[in-house]
């Protein structure tokens, strides 16, 4: 099975295994998790699941879910209340006790509000996300407001992080985000505490939000190249 086949297997898997009429959905961002919006999709249009309100990490996801006709709403809207009964997304890199990298596709604010108000938490990957340690290959994505750029960067390289605003591709300039701040890109080279991490970035003033996802921990439904679909609490 090539990558792309996991990835579907991964996403449609969470959804026949977790995803049950009435449920309140976090959606995540990513080519994994966009399998797991269109299986509920379809389940929807087909009349399997009925009551589903919904809550989009991203632009990207929305134009999913209005091609599907899955009732989308705000967090703050009295249909959600402020919470979710289980959020859906992907992972750009998961290690031995599942915590998370994530953000590679610029929408870790949104999804670390929807993954941090959901009772439940499911992560799908296919198995090149899965890592030893966090941080030392794909890069932790730093969203800052863009006044904050040269402090916050001066901030991490004290913690040891090599660090790269991220640019724009088909566009001059770094990628700006939907909530019209910076992204950082930043890497270590020796093992790093990502559970202390995640809450020292936040302290430094500047800093939106981080790309590591350690206070929870979710459900991982892992996809394999023989076919397979593991599942890792």
């Amino acid at each position: 099975m090539n990558q792309q086949g996991m990835k579907e297997l991964a996403g449609t898997g969470v959804v026949d295994a977790l995803v049950k009429s009435g449920m309140k959905l976090g959606l995540g961002t990513g080519s994994t998790a966009i399998h797991a919006t269109r299986r509920i999709g379809s389940f929807v249009a087909a009349g399997k699941l009925t009551g589903i309100r919904a809550f989009a990490t991203s632009f990207q996801t929305v134009l999913e879910c209005e091609k599907w006709g899955i009732p989308l709403y705000s967090l703050n809207a009295p249909e959600l209340g402020g919470k979710l009964d289980l959020c859906i997304d992907g992972a750009d890199e998961i290690d031995t006790e599942n915590r998370l990298v994530k953000g590679g596709g610029g929408a870790l604010l949104m999804e670390k509000l929807a993954a941090y108000a959901s009772a439940s938490y499911a992560i799908v990957a296919d198995e090149t996300k899965l890592v030893e340690n966090l941080g030392l290959a794909f890069p932790v994505p730093i969203e800052v407001i863009p006044e904050a750029r040269l402090p916050v960067s001066m901030a991490l390289e004290k913690l040891g992080a090599e660090v790269f605003l991220r640019e724009a591709v088909r566009k001059a300039g770094p990628v700006i985000t939907e909530h019209g701040n910076l992204l950082l890109d930043i890497r270590f080279k020796d093992r790093i505490d990502p559970a202390r991490l995640e809450a020292e970035i936040n302290h430094i003033p500047g800093v939106v939000e981080n790309g590591f996802f350690t206070r929870i921990r979710p459900t991982v439904f892992i996809s394999h190249g023989d076919g397979k679909l593991e599942v890792r609490k």
